[in-house]
């Protein structure tokens, strides 16, 4: 297996990976930015405040991202193993 092979396939792993969490990363990031600001305009800092809401935001983002997430992963594996015997040599 030539070096070309294994870096584009690490290549494809890794943006398999950002494509896959990016979902979940926005919608976090996002959530973190609204309580962040309504913290600061309340003047309430307390720490839990900003996990549950991220928490639920990540569990409605998967439920309704899980699919597609999974099926990116499978297509790549499935990738993976068909050419399995090119790898090889």
């Amino acid at each position: 297996m030539s070096v070309e092979a294994v870096s584009e396939i690490a290549n494809k792993a890794l943006f398999i990976i950002i494509e896959a969490s990016l979902p979940c990363l926005l919608i976090s990031l996002i959530v973190g930015l609204l309580i962040s600001i309504f913290q600061t305009v309340t003047s309430i800092q307390e720490q839990t405040l900003t996990f549950v809401p991220k928490i639920i935001s990540i569990f409605i983002v998967l439920m309704l991202f899980g699919k597609w997430i999974l099926n990116l992963i499978i297509d790549f594996m499935t990738e993976l193993w068909l050419n399995f015997s090119a790898y090889v040599k």
